[in-house]
């Protein structure tokens, strides 16, 4: 969800609403800024993920 706020916030020049709308239906479609941020974490966290073990 902050994913989303952020990403129609960012969207200048359109009221939030409409910057809101834009978002959520880009996401729909799998595109957006709220989309590219949750694959940017997940391959973060899939590159990490062999340093698990080394927590401690």
């Amino acid at each position: 969800m902050r994913w989303l706020i952020r990403g129609a916030r960012s969207r200048t020049g359109m009221p939030m609403r409409r910057g809101l709308a834009q978002e959520l239906m880009d996401a729909s479609r799998g595109e957006g800024t709220a989309v590219r941020r949750r694959e940017e974490l997940h391959r973060m966290a899939e590159a990490n993920r062999a340093f698990v073990h080394y927590r401690r």
